[in-house]
């Protein structure tokens, strides 16, 4: 037999190798699936240990001493950063105090105070 090998011999390892590269490859798909559904997962986890959004939101100021800048619903899409969920009764007394009411969620309306 001659030192250089066949056609038949070169194309059963090139089979050897493409099959060897197919199992790598199903094995990087097969792991990449896996994270994707571990992240899934924690995704999931994540929101259902969200707590739920408050109902009445006070915007803080600069100051953490004054008055608050506002009085949001707790949806509103306008109100700050610097926030606080508050109780329905603590909405009312600030309204009652002085704080102003949302000009765009108006949760003065929503409280049943009339302007």
């Amino acid at each position: 037999m001659s030192d250089n090998p066949s056609r038949l011999e070169l194309l059963r390892f090139a089979r050897r190798v493409v099959v060897q590269q197919a199992q790598t490859s199903l094995a990087q798909l097969d792991q990449w699936i896996a994270e994707e559904e571990r992240r899934q997962a924690e995704r999931e986890r994540g929101a259902q240990a969200r707590p739920p959004a408050p109902e009445w939101v006070l915007e803080q100021g600069l100051n953490k001493d004054a008055l608050p800048v506002a009085v949001h619903a707790g949806v509103c899409h306008m109100a700050g950063k610097r926030q606080e969920g508050v109780a329905r009764e603590v909405a009312l007394r600030a309204l009652a105090e002085g704080v102003p009411a949302c000009s765009h969620c108006r949760p003065d309306t929503q409280l049943g105070i009339l302007d």
